[in-house]
């Protein structure tokens, strides 16, 4: 399944062209913290200050492991939402029971209305409390179960519990919702499906993963998502956010930076750019387009595409498949990346099973290059961003300098699953922080804890 190429110079100019205008070289990579840095101060200042939103998350206070009693979480972020229910033990005995379901949302809920939507989460979590065994903690009479909300779209938040829709993003598209607040839709909705429950923290998944690693290690800090999209969180010292104005601004508050939304000085090829082109938010979120799994295969297909047309990267040949947009995915760029092997016999098979081609070893060697240059790029700009976070931090609170552990926590299944991405975030950490800051740096790999941190997030936020 080819089509004749048409012209076949001997060299791969492509190639050489890209990987120069990929490199992220530590004073670059420094360029690119320090706009960063910029754009959170400003974004502190004022609301648009830059291309950093900084939003306030109203989460004052993070879980400190003496919360007690039951507790739910509800997490919408994609095609699948999680029911869960935690029992919480205090000091001692921390997470005493936990159960959890995960449902799909039917594709014509997803460009529903509001009302639809909704009442079909109220009647699934209606079914869940439903089939639940008494615990530990009977609700007293007169209480009602409370839930920390995981929303995971573009929200203005307006208190810890609540937040008007922005913009539905990854394929939704409900009616009647954009500017309305979604804590009071869900709410209504379970008070019509005869629920006596009540949100009482709104959070986002990066927020949940900070609280969810908190609640194990006082020292997390941070806040990460790495995978399909990504995002950043922190802790802030309310003295440093000049917007909050008039509001205390003793203590701490945690800062939901929306960093996807960084564009300036990034290391844009032709190929980024008519990626952006041709996607649904064209020129938004660049820095999510390099450093984010959804988009690296996607890179990689466009650059090998172009090599196929201009050079003899597979004889005579350009593969029907490599016209296809996001037909190669970030998972296959690891597969091939972790072929060890001296005549790279993973990469050949997978090139002739997804490709349908007989691959040299100079071509397999040529394919990896590109899948290494793409994803060093996104690992290496993706530790900057963090460098940029902790630098932050530190002007505040000299924690590092004084020998503290500062944690960052980390999700998502680019980070989990892809080992090169890891090592190159780490190794720019590293190269920017210097060994000594670095040294009290702890990146920890935090798997799916955003539900148990919205769930905390309801018990320190309880109203009870």
């Amino acid at each position: 399944m080819s089509a004749v190429r048409s012209e076949s110079p001997s060299t791969c100019p492509v190639l050489t062209k890209f990987q120069r205008d990929c490199a992220t070289p530590k004073p670059f990579l420094r360029k690119v913290a320090d706009a960063i840095s910029d754009d959170m101060r400003a974004g502190l200042a004022v609301q648009g200050g830059g291309d950093l939103d900084m939003i306030l998350t109203f989460v004052d206070a993070l879980p400190s492991g003496k919360e007690e009693g039951l507790f739910y979480a509800l997490d919408l972020g994609g095609t699948n939402f999680r029911v869960r229910s935690v029992e919480l033990g205090g000091k001692e005995k921390r997470v005493v029971a936990a159960e959890s379901e995960q449902l799909s949302i039917p594709h014509e809920l997803m460009i529903g209305t509001s009302e639809q939507l909704f009442g079909f989460i109220a009647s699934k979590l209606a079914d869940f409390v439903a089939k639940e065994k008494p615990g530990q903690f009977p609700l007293e009479q007169g209480r009602k179960r409370e839930i920390g909300f995981t929303f995971s779209f573009p929200v203005y938040q307006t208190s810890i519990d609540s937040g008007t829709l922005i913009k539905w993003t990854k394929g939704f598209h409900v009616s009647g919702m954009e500017g309305k607040n979604v804590v009071a839709c869900l709410n209504e909705a379970m008070e019509a499906h005869g629920l006596d429950m009540r949100v009482s923290a709104l959070v986002n998944d990066g927020v949940g993963t900070l609280a969810g690693a908190r609640y194990w290690d006082e020292d997390v800090m941070v806040g990460v998502i790495l995978g399909t999209g990504t995002n950043a969180c922190y802790v802030e010292q309310k003295s440093a956010i000049p917007k909050l104005q008039n509001k205390s601004s003793s203590g701490t508050t945690v800062i939901n930076t929306e960093w996807g939304g960084f564009s300036k000085i990034l290391p844009r090829t032709i190929f980024d750019q008519e990626m952006d082109k041709e996607s649904l938010n064209p020129g938004e979120h660049l820095y999510e387009k390099m450093i984010s799994g959804m988009y690296l295969g996607e890179i990689v297909r466009r650059v090998l595409l172009q090599m196929c047309k201009t050079s003899d990267l597979f004889g005579q040949f350009v593969p029907v498949k490599l016209s296809s947009p996001f037909a190669l995915r970030t998972e296959d760029l690891c597969k091939m990346q972790e072929d060890n092997t001296d005549d790279l016999m993973s990469v050949g098979s997978f090139l002739y099973n997804f490709l349908e081609v007989e691959a040299n070893l100079k071509a397999r060697r040529r394919v990896v290059e590109v899948c290494d240059t793409v994803v060093k790029r996104g690992g290496r700009l993706a530790g900057a961003g963090i460098v940029a976070i902790l630098e932050k931090i530190e002007n505040e609170t000299k924690r590092m300098a004084s020998g503290q552990r500062t944690v960052v926590a980390i999700d998502g299944a680019l980070y989990e699953k892809y080992p090169q991405y890891r090592r190159y975030m780490q190794d720019s950490l590293v190269e920017l922080l210097g060994h000594d800051l670095a040294s009290h740096v702890v990146i920890k790999h935090t798997k799916d804890v955003s539900g148990l941190g919205a769930a905390l997030l309801a018990a320190t936020n309880s109203i009870y």
